[in-house]
């Protein structure tokens, strides 16, 4: 009863993760929601900027010709990232340490 192979309570010992592999419609809706408020952030620094005599940023220039904005991104990459070491090379978003504060918009090509 005490020996190397006694009987173990499999809950007691650990940190039990539950990180659903799927998120709900109300995290994908919120997620959607912070995706257009950057988009609308960067919309109004835009304005802004080129109402005040037409000038502009090299970081909002760049944001504008790299990042996609949330409608035409595909759902894949609005609640997934690209990982190398995972099996399908995809993970959830919520996988990812402060995912609701890191943008996580270009993903590698195919994948």
């Amino acid at each position: 009863m005490f020996g190397a192979f006694r009987p173990t309570n499999s809950l007691g010992g650990g940190l039990l993760w539950k990180i659903p592999w799927r998120l709900s419609k109300f995290q994908k809706a919120r997620q959607r929601k912070r995706l257009r408020a950057v988009d609308v952030l960067v919309a109004t620094v835009d304005k802004a900027l080129q109402r005040n005599g037409g000038m502009t940023t090299r970081a909002v220039e760049r944001w504008k010709e790299e990042m996609p904005i949330e409608q035409v991104m595909v759902p894949k990459d609005k609640y997934t990232i690209f990982d190398r070491k995972e099996k399908g090379y995809r993970k959830s978003i919520r996988k990812l340490p402060k995912w609701t504060r890191v943008s996580q918009r270009l993903n590698p090509p195919g994948y």
